[in-house]
């Protein structure tokens, strides 16, 4: 398994962009409102993760680390986290996009920007956390290692 590059966090946030959007402009009317904290969630995974992180780099360092099988786990976690935020992230900014120039025109579109900020916020946070977790979970060794181009995956 390769770390997270950071073209496939844009990859994916643009995805989320372009679908969000999309979703947004052609169906906008007939949504709910946008819980004002519907993206804490991603906030709170992202704290998580972050405590993880800091104990797995604490145990590696200290050489207590004595199933590998949990780093792969964690890395495994790290990534889908990163892609699942970055995802979100974009489709966050789209709704933010998509409501904050209508603001005068609709009520319910200052809750949504609101709700809009907060998730983008949240989604940034566990992109962060997540690629935190991910570089806990690296050997000594790993950063010591020359990087070799032309290399698939």
């Amino acid at each position: 398994m390769h770390f997270t590059r950071p073209r496939d966090l844009v990859v994916a946030a643009v995805l989320g962009l372009v679908l969000g959007y999309a979703l947004f402009q052609f169906a906008y009317g007939d949504l709910p409102r946008l819980p004002t904290l519907a993206g804490i969630t991603f906030a709170l995974l992202a704290v998580v993760e972050a405590i993880m992180g800091y104990t797995i780099r604490s145990r590696i360092k200290a050489g207590r680390v004595t199933a590998s099988i949990g780093i792969a786990r964690s890395v495994a976690l790290a990534k889908a986290s990163s892609l699942a935020g970055a995802f979100m992230a974009g489709g966050w900014l789209a709704a933010f996009a998509y409501v904050f120039p209508r603001r005068d025109e609709l009520v319910a579109t200052i809750s949504d920007t609101r709700a809009a900020v907060v998730g983008a916020v949240c989604s940034a946070l566990l992109v962060a956390a997540a690629l935190w977790l991910e570089h806990c979970c690296r050997t000594p060794h790993d950063d010591e290692r020359p990087t070799t181009r032309g290399t698939t995956g």
